[in-house]
């Protein structure tokens, strides 16, 4: 029986990873949890954001993944290293994306590296970590908190997208490649290819993660298990609207959303239940 790849987020973002995981693996099946119910995780503690990475981690391996993938660039960020020293064994692996963005960034830049992505990923100082251990190059990381949002609102084609790509592009100084540090910003390309000199390298990690994903199954084959290409999805959040925006970032109808409910500090398949007026504990 094949096991599932499972792909964590704090919502919908990294739904555009796993569209380029699809396309480098489709005979794999996915389990991709976003949890839009207590998202964004970019503001989030520290601590936080390691407690509900945890819960996502064991509903993913409770699911039957044997194999998770963490791709939010926050939690990757933050929590890989606490992730992989308590889940990873023999038999359970979680990976992130922070180090293929590095490799990809290095790969790219003539010297001078920028990344844009949420308050806590560039206050860990993780990516600048992990590029300065393939090369001495400058690194300049900049929290943009407003970009996640209009993508969220669908503003990604108006003039307040366009603004607040240039007000922050603005903030980087003189950079040769931009990584795009959260999964939302792709939605964005055109208004940063419009706001970026054309000298500037554009970079989405997402292709990359899924080529080294490829590479690491190839060193790693107990872990490629290919199936019949199914997707599953599960939210904390309201079914509906997971559906309803994750069609925009995954590029294709979600269908079925299945919904979790934190009970006793773990995810669980649950009814959602939406209340009304005052609610008394």
């Amino acid at each position: 029986m094949s096991a599932p790849i499972g792909v964590l987020d704090s919502g919908f973002g990294g739904l555009t990873v796993l569209r380029e995981l699809r396309r480098a693996l489709p005979h794999h099946d996915f389990v991709y949890l976003g949890d839009s119910g207590r998202a964004p995780y970019g503001g989030r503690e520290a601590e936080a954001v390691l407690d509900f990475s945890e819960q996502c981690v064991e509903r993913l391996f409770a699911e039957g993944c044997r194999l998770v993938v963490v791709a939010c660039h926050t939690v990757s960020s933050v929590a890989l290293r606490h992730l992989q020293a308590r889940y990873g064994s023999e038999t359970r692996r979680v990976l992130g994306v922070t180090i293929p963005a590095a490799e990809c960034a290095v790969g790219a830049t003539r010297g001078r590296i920028g990344l844009l992505g949420t308050a806590r990923t560039v206050a860990s100082g993780t990516f600048t970590t992990e590029v300065r251990k393939l090369a001495d190059v400058l690194v300049v990381e900049r929290a943009a908190p407003l970009l996640a949002p209009i993508v969220e609102d669908g503003w990604e084609e108006t003039d307040v997208a366009r603004a607040a790509v240039r007000r922050y592009v603005a903030t980087l100084g003189d950079i040769d490649t931009l990584v795009l540090g959260c999964t939302h910003y792709p939605l964005l390309r055109r208004a940063f290819e419009g706001a970026l000199p054309p000298e500037v390298t554009l970079l989405d990690p997402a292709p990359w993660v899924a080529e080294r994903l490829v590479d690491w199954l190839a060193r790693h084959p107990s872990f490629a298990s290919p199936g019949t290409g199914r997707l599953r999805f599960l939210s904390t959040g309201d079914p509906a609207r997971f559906a309803e925006l994750g069609e925009r970032f995954l590029g294709e109808p979600v269908g079925e959303v299945e919904y979790l409910a934190e009970r006793g500090g773990a995810l669980v398949p649950a009814v959602r239940v939406v209340p009304r007026g005052q609610l008394v504990r």
